[in-house]
C-alpha cells in the first residue's frame, strides 16, 4: 500500500526540493518571484501533505516550450 498522506520530509523528497523550502513557503507565504509551494495540512501541530496535492503542484510547475 502506498501512502497519501506524507510528512514534510517525504513530501520533500517526492518533490525533489528542500524541506526549508517547504517551511519557508508555509511560514511566509506565496512571494512575488519565488515559486509557491503545494498545499498542505495542518493537524493539530503537524504538517502532512496529502501525494494528490503534490502530484498536482508538479504538474503546475511543468512548462511547455513553444517551437
Amino acid at each position: 500500500m502506498h501512502k497519501i498522506i506524507l510528512t514534510e520530509r517525504e513530501a520533500a523528497e517526492y518533490i525533489g526540493m528542500s524541506c526549508s523550502f517547504l517551511r519557508q513557503d508555509r511560514v511566509n507565504g506565496h512571494r512575488i518571484g519565488r515559486t509557491p509551494g503545494p498545499n498542505f495540512l495542518k493537524l493539530g501541530r503537524s504538517i502532512r501533505y496529502h501525494k494528490t496535492d503534490l502530484d498536482l503542484w508538479l504538474q503546475e510547475q511543468r512548462v511547455s516550450r513553444v517551437s
